[in-house]
């Protein structure tokens, strides 16, 4: 049974946040200023495994890094959009260009530019470390913190209620 109070059997696809969404908050900067940031090996897993069974992902953030790209685009995520300063037009045209409706959709994030895109679609989620409004507009606040597995927990999650999760082959390998 989920924690979450939604029917996940619509989900087909999720959107995800990367700063305090699938990387921690806190940000080092390398000696020349470059963001670098931690990623969650399970939240990888579980974002891989999604695209196998085909769920659409989209990562949408306002940063820029190569890195960022080349982490997401090795789990086989093919919709990055990077320096999306303004998430919820993006978000949209991302969701047409799939034929998404609304309540099809889970969207993960933690801070105020991801609010409108968060109040556009059915299952708005946050991290638990997600700033106040963000947690007030969701209707799942994931008991983990941005780069911590929540990317993981609410993927897993969809894919246990609509029964995918550990069904064959395809779970056990990248």
């Amino acid at each position: 049974m989920s924690a979450i109070d939604y029917d996940l059997k619509k989900i087909k696809a999720f959107a995800f946040d990367v700063d305090g969404v699938l990387s921690p908050s806190t940000i080092p900067l390398s000696s020349e200023g470059e963001p670098l940031r931690m990623v969650n090996i399970k939240d990888g897993y579980a974002l891989q495994l999604a695209v196998k069974y085909g769920y659409e992902i989209a990562i949408i953030t306002g940063g820029t890094s190569l890195a960022v790209k080349t982490r997401y685009e090795g789990l086989g995520i093919t919709n990055i959009f990077q320096g999306s300063a303004k998430k919820l037009p993006v978000l949209t045209a991302w969701m047409e260009s799939k034929g998404l409706e609304p309540d099809e959709v889970a969207y993960m994030g933690d801070d105020i530019p991801d609010l409108q895109a968060m109040r556009h679609i059915g299952l708005p989620c946050a991290p638990h470390d997600a700033c106040t409004e963000a947690k007030q507009t969701a209707i799942y606040v994931s008991p983990f913190g941005g780069g911590y597995g929540c990317g993981r927990d609410l993927i897993e999650q969809v894919m246990k209620a609509q029964g995918v999760w550990m069904s064959d082959a395809r779970a056990f390998g990248w």
